[in-house]
């Protein structure tokens, strides 16, 4: 019988041994051996700094902003749910008490309609005459750099200057604009004791400043449209005024529409001109206060009466009222610009359309007739 015996693998003839080699690295240890010590910290550094230094170089203006816009927003919100004197400080909690005694003050409703008739001849004008100045900049004049200038003057003076003077031009005895109107045999207006006079010369103050700073505004988003748009629609045989209302005014849609708003917000907060208009009256904003704003409004019971919680109460109401119109005034102009796209891609379909039917252009026709022809001569 053989004996069989058990040889260690590998022992055979033929057979050599072979060295185990050792395992290849993973790409995720060599990543950690490549990061390791200076390096790591290194690259979390970077990653850091890609990551969180945008919102470092932005914070200033937030910053800012909480400091002095956001902070005295809520305190003013505070105050207005108190009972707060000028003198003594905080008193007892109200809550909305100060909202619904402004809302039922007939001083409020009649500051909030001088509020939005001055806002309303003020605004609507300005906007129009200040797209006119900026499509007369906009040609080609000699010295355009002297008139883009000078429009801007009366932006340049003080209000208070510009206020003052308007207010001697508007004087009811010796004011040159009664005397004006009395050389042409018309009686004169009582400026500062009527209503609608009272409003007309504030607003004609608030123009006369801000019309030639919208008009600069309209006038650098004009040169921004392209004027391919307006060589190609002269040669099609469009005039000035078609080229305006077409090209124009859609291009500068979105300054227009931050320009309203602007005006908006500025014409609502008027407080400078109708507080100079009369200075030697003793109730801010004129003997019946006709021309008293809701600043105005809000100055006077603050300051004069001492009560700063209902003071506070309007300013918080001016402020809803302020950001509804804008809201307002967003949605609209949205809404107008969807409605201009949507025709503007209509336009082409129809185009099309007339192409393809006989008879409306020249080229349908014409190769229907050469068809013809060629049948003809085969024929």
């Amino acid at each position: 019988m053989s004996t069989l015996t058990n040889k260690p693998p590998g022992s055979g003839t033929g057979h050599l041994r072979r060295k185990a080699r050792p395992a290849s690295p993973t790409p995720e240890k060599l990543l950690e051996e490549r990061h390791s010590g200076p390096q790591r910290r290194r690259h979390l550094f970077s990653r850091l700094d890609y990551k969180y230094s945008p919102y470092l170089y932005i914070s200033p203006f937030f910053i800012l902003f909480g400091l002095v816009g956001l902070f005295p927003l809520v305190y003013t919100f505070v105050v207005s749910i108190n009972d707060w004197d000028l003198l003594g400080g905080a008193g007892d909690w109200v809550g909305l008490e100060n909202y619904a005694a402004e809302l039922s003050s007939p001083l409020f409703w009649n500051s909030l309609f001088n509020t939005f008739s001055i806002f309303l001849l003020s605004a609507i004008p300005q906007l129009v005459i200040a797209t006119f100045i900026a499509a007369m900049l906009d040609q080609n004049l000699r010295a355009k750099t002297f008139w883009r200038m000078s429009v801007l003057v009366p932006y340049v003076v003080t209000p208070v200057a510009v206020t003052l003077i308007f207010s001697n031009a508007f004087d009811e005895k010796y004011g040159l604009i009664n005397n004006l109107l009395q050389l042409v045999n018309l009686d004169p207006v009582a400026w500062k004791t009527s209503v609608f006079p009272s409003h007309l010369a504030i607003a004609a103050m608030v123009n006369w400043r801000w019309t030639g700073y919208n008009a600069l505004i309209l006038l650098a988003a004009m040169q921004a449209v392209p004027r391919e748009l307006h060589e190609s629609a002269a040669i099609d045989g469009a005039g000035m005024l078609r080229r305006f209302f077409s090209i124009t005014l859609p291009g500068i849609r979105p300054t227009m529409i931050f320009v309203i708003i602007t005006a908006t917000i500025g014409g609502l907060q008027i407080f400078t001109e109708p507080k100079l208009f009369n200075a030697s009256s003793s109730v801010p904003g004129g003997p019946d206060r006709q021309y008293q704003t809701t600043v105005l409004y809000l100055w006077d019971l603050a300051f004069n009466r001492g009560d700063f919680g209902r003071a506070s109460a309007v300013a918080w109401m001016l402020f809803l009222i302020i950001i509804l119109i804008g809201v307002a005034n967003f949605l609209l102009s949205g809404k107008i610009a969807s409605s201009g796209e949507k025709r503007a891609g209509r336009r082409p379909m129809r185009r099309g359309r007339n192409a393809s039917r006989p008879g409306m252009t020249g080229k349908p026709a014409g190769g229907q007739d050469m068809t013809e022809t060629r049948r003809r001569d085969h024929g």
